[in-house]
């Protein structure tokens, strides 16, 4: 499964945690293959990938090539889907076409191009698990959090034991919905569900953190 750049010329941690943590996370996202590369550096990436940017905004690049803007990037990804599009349209029923089509368009934060194939891609082959939780991560960035999170539920139905769902879905909650204890909830279910889960440190350290955030969120509640 493809994820998304990280890069490090960033802004603050997310709800507040330490940058150490942040750096850890991004590295269970990278080797596990998770669609969340966003979720955990919250804040930053919203704000240049989030339904507010405008076109002028630039997005890093990797290495010390030049800054390119969205609309760069969106040709850039036009052009490298180009042959895959006209292919997708003489086999109108491979949703693997349409699925990678849909990656190309999310690698370049492009999300609602890529939600439309991956959207399409679904309705050929609707239990395509990673497909629609993908799907679900363009969706957020895209600004619809209770359909990203409508979407992995939806993925759990298929595959209830997902580590990619549930992850993403705890991440949803904890940032999208500003909701820790239904973070909290989620991650343990995926303990429970993936016991050998490699990388299971960094989960417990996520409810750990989370578990901070709504002891937090509760004082705030009861001081005001």
């Amino acid at each position: 499964m493809a994820t998304h750049p990280i890069t490090s010329d960033a802004a603050p941690s997310p709800a507040g945690l330490p940058s150490q943590t942040v750096y850890a996370i991004v590295g269970i996202c990278l080797i596990l293959g998770l669609f969340v590369g966003y979720f955990v550096v919250g804040k930053h990436a919203a704000s240049r990938v989030g339904p507010a940017q405008s076109a002028a905004n630039k997005v890093p690049s990797m290495g010390n090539h030049p800054k390119l803007t969205l609309e760069q990037m969106k040709q850039m990804a036009d052009v490298q889907a180009s042959s895959l599009v006209v292919k997708s349209k003489a086999e109108p029923k491979n949703s693997a076409l349409l699925v990678q089509i849909a990656g190309i368009y999310q690698s370049t934060h492009q999300f609602k191009e890529a939600t439309n194939y991956f959207q399409s891609a679904l309705k050929i082959d609707p239990k395509n698990v990673p497909a629609r939780t993908a799907m679900a991560s363009c969706m957020y960035y895209s600004g619809d959090v209770d359909g990203a999170i409508g979407q992995l539920n939806q993925a759990l139905k298929f595959s209830p034991k997902d580590p990619n769902t549930l992850f993403n879905l705890g991440m949803i909650k904890y940032q999208g919905k500003k909701d820790p204890a239904g973070a909290i909830a989620t991650w343990q279910q995926l303990l429970k569900l993936n016991p050998n889960l490699d990388r299971k440190p960094i989960v417990e350290q996520m409810i750990a953190e989370a578990k901070g955030s709504a002891i937090a969120k509760t004082n705030s509640d009861m001081a005001n």
